[in-house]
């Protein structure tokens, strides 16, 4: 038997799923590590489970493993898809002695600088950009590629805590929000415009075995600066054509230039107007926004399971055929409190229902969601990618939420 650590601070769904997959795999016994125990069903994934004070801790998650390992032995594999915690898991993994990616490369997909200095490093395009640490930096990255410009912490996920900044009183505020430092830099990228995307890789021994594309209507920056937006995720079922060839061999070439041996990757990119492309940032983890169920979709296959073959068996079972286009729509609205009503929803079911295989309705009476995820999603899928398109046009147009 085969015991694999999975940390899961909080037995959020999305992390669960890939719990779940990790269970089912022969000869594995999970072990947990966790801030809020998992209930239910979820629960019972678990043949045991440390709770910490604080999940992201490289020492507390140690001594956790340690514990683990003096119940049921030799460790087979630490893992976790939280972002935060990716290099915390290699520092654990280094001193038990784990097979995984190392701290060096978990911290170079984790810290957003290093990152795009090596992407540069490798003659890949990326977003121009520079740590500040004092208002001269600030002021001369400013000269450099002017406004608007993106500011983050190195450190950052997706595009919490992101601030696109427009003019010198925007960033001298994001600055002082950021607490920015010579001991604490915050991040200034170049602001891409074009049209976003992401890109998506399973890698097994360094060798590239799986690879998907996903394009954002809107961007995710635009989603999180406008919490009303209804957003959407597509993946067109075509993508072996000219019109993602370019931009799938860069993304190989980021995984192979940041030393990824084995694991996911979520890479976003973005398509100029002229045509050109530019790395936005690469993470070694499962993408967010129902992309991996999006992915299941898309190719009548388990790409939980895939990810855990990858991550504890070191293992592809594909190529999987990509049968489908598939469209994630995300349910938000204007207001604050609680959701009070939905409308729409049966005449959005008329319209497309027979393209949908999973959703979520926003819940009467709950509070609203604090995520860009919302309060609700529905996911259509169909051979033909434009009757998806049309299909995520009518649901955020037709469903409405209201709050109060």
């Amino acid at each position: 038997m085969r015991n694999v650590i999975f940390a899961a601070p909080f037995p959020l769904e999305t992390t669960m799923r890939f719990a779940r997959a990790a269970s089912r795999l022969p000869n594995v016994r999970l072990l947990g590590i966790v801030q809020d125990r998992p209930t239910g069903e979820d629960a019972r994934l678990f043949a045991d489970v440390v709770e910490v004070e604080d999940g992201l801790d490289t020492d507390q998650l140690r001594e956790a493993a340690e514990i683990l390992i003096g119940r049921h032995g030799e460790i087979h594999r630490v893992i976790g898809i939280l972002e935060p915690l990716q290099v915390q898991l290699a520092e654990v993994r280094r001193s038990l002695g784990v097979a995984g990616p190392s701290p060096e490369t978990a911290d170079l997909f984790r810290d957003k600088a290093r990152m795009k200095d090596e992407l540069r490093r490798h003659g890949l395009p990326c977003a121009r950009h520079r740590l500040i640490r004092s208002w001269a930096d600030a002021e001369s990255f400013v000269a450099e590629v002017g406004y608007p410009l993106v500011l983050k912490p190195p450190a950052g996920m997706g595009c919490k805590a992101t601030w696109r900044i427009n003019n010198t009183d925007e960033l001298r505020a994001a600055l002082r929000a950021l607490h920015a430092s010579p001991e604490r830099p915050a991040l200034a990228e170049e602001f891409l415009r074009g049209r976003e995307h992401s890109f998506e890789t399973i890698t097994v021994g360094g060798e590239v075995r799986f690879q998907s594309c996903s394009r954002y209507y809107p961007t995710p920056l635009e989603v999180t600066e406008t919490p009303w937006i209804q957003w959407v995720v597509v993946l067109p079922r075509d993508i072996d054509g000219t019109d993602y060839a370019d931009a799938r061999a860069l993304g190989v070439r980021a995984v192979k230039a940041l030393g990824l041996e084995t694991g996911f990757t979520h890479m976003e990119w973005f398509r100029r107007d002229d045509g050109s492309l530019a790395i936005g940032e690469i993470a070694a983890r499962p993408p967010g926004a129902h992309i991996v169920l999006a992915n299941s979709y898309a190719h009548d296959a388990d790409m939980y399971k895939a990810w855990a073959r990858a991550t504890i068996d070191e293992a592809f079972d594909g190529p999987y055929e990509r049968k489908y286009s598939v469209g994630v729509a995300y349910l938000r609205g204007v207001g604050h409190g609680r959701v009070v009503r939905v409308s729409g929803i049966e005449r959005a079911n008329e319209r497309v229902g027979r393209l949908v295989v999973e959703s979520r309705l926003p819940t009467r009476g709950a509070p609203r969601a604090d995520t860009y995820e919302g309060d609700g999603y529905v996911i259509v899928r169909d051979p033909d990618t434009e009757v998806v398109k049309a299909a995520m046009t009518t649901i955020i147009e037709t469903i409405q939420i209201e709050y109060g």
